[in-house]
């Protein structure tokens, strides 16, 4: 009889132990849950809630405030979210707070994460609904970084084949590489160009030495650049000098032809110019009429010295010498 008392003792212990441990356990589960605390409801629509369940934690800034409540689909392409939120967190969560699904940790179980909102919001009340954000899932990164491995493995094998091409001596850069020749005379062209470069630069700095050195309110620069008068001054000027060349020409092609018909005729100038013995000819009679008015000037002198005609000849200076005054009467 002892036996039995002992056992029924040592049983009632174990479950009076086994019940509290039962009501820690639940409470336990219920305060993590929120079952015991006083709550409020918002809500949050999702396009993908990435593998998301009832009960899963909702945190805002690192720290849990509550728990999802309920996951419902408002049509085929958006999905409400329940939250119940410990009442407590009420005036910490703004109503431009932001709410994301992701996991706890590295492949833990999905959460919500609610973001701060900033500015001076109003914090949210029953019912409200805050603005969602979808994150990048699992299988969109892994299909993203198969895309992405494909294309590298593309793009390598384009590089391998340019690599080869090059090593072989094949193209413009194969040439330049592989060519001793070809890559001394591209970087004697490169010596030249800059060269070049270093001239025009010290062109370009003595033009512009010139132009601030030029007055231009003063000079014949200046004036042109500034008056407009005198620019169409100068514009009829070179029109002018145009009209000039084009007469001067005209004047030329005309001597050019007359020099022909001098060259080619058969006139005096061309017996003149060409006819060496008409020329000769002609310098002789030049030559025997100049003697001949050489004598017959001395025969003149002679003639009025002769004792016949030298009366007639006073007579004809004195005539002269009369003459002479009348004139300057009546002048």
């Amino acid at each position: 009889m002892k036996k039995t008392g002992n056992q029924t003792l040592k049983l009632g212990v174990f479950v009076i132990i086994g019940l509290l441990l039962f009501i820690a356990a639940i409470y336990l589960i219920g305060e993590r849950k929120n079952m015991f605390a006083k709550t409020f409801t918002i809500s949050a629509n999702f396009n993908n809630v990435n593998g998301l369940l009832q009960g899963n934690n909702v945190r805002y800034s690192g720290i849990n405030v509550g728990t999802v409540k309920t996951i419902s689909m408002i049509n085929d392409s958006t999905i409400n979210v329940s939250m119940a939120i410990d009442e407590k967190m009420a005036k910490h969560i703004k109503k431009n707070a932001i709410a994301t699904i992701g996991t706890d940790g590295l492949v833990g179980n999905m959460i919500v994460n609610i973001t701060p909102g900033n500015g001076n919001t109003p914090t949210i009340s029953q019912g409200d609904i805050i603005k969602s954000y979808s994150k990048i899932g699992t299988d969109d990164m892994l299909n993203t970084l198969n895309v992405t491995n494909e294309n590298a493995a593309l793009l390598t094998a384009k590089l391998l084949d340019i690599v080869n091409n090059i090593t072989d001596g094949e193209g413009t850069l194969g040439m330049l590489i592989n060519d001793s020749v070809t890559a001394k005379n591209f970087e004697q062209t490169i010596y030249n160009l800059k060269l070049t470069s270093h001239e025009a630069h010290k062109t370009i700095r003595g033009l512009n030495d010139i132009i601030k050195s030029v007055d231009l309110n003063e000079s014949v620069a200046g004036v042109l650049l500034n008056d407009s008068i005198e620019a169409q001054k100068v514009k009829r000027i070179i029109y002018n000098l145009d009209e000039s060349s084009n007469k001067i020409k005209t004047v030329i092609s005309n001597l050019n032809e007359t020099l022909l018909n001098i060259k080619d005729g058969n006139g005096a100038l061309n017996y003149l110019s060409n006819d060496k013995e008409f020329v000769k000819t002609l310098e002789e009679t030049i030559k025997s009429i100049n003697e001949g008015a050489e004598k017959f000037d001395q025969n003149m002198e002679a003639f009025k010295h002769n004792f016949l005609t030298r009366r007639y000849f006073k007579k004809l200076e004195k005539q002269k010498k009369s003459e002479v005054p009348e004139t300057k009467k009546q002048q």
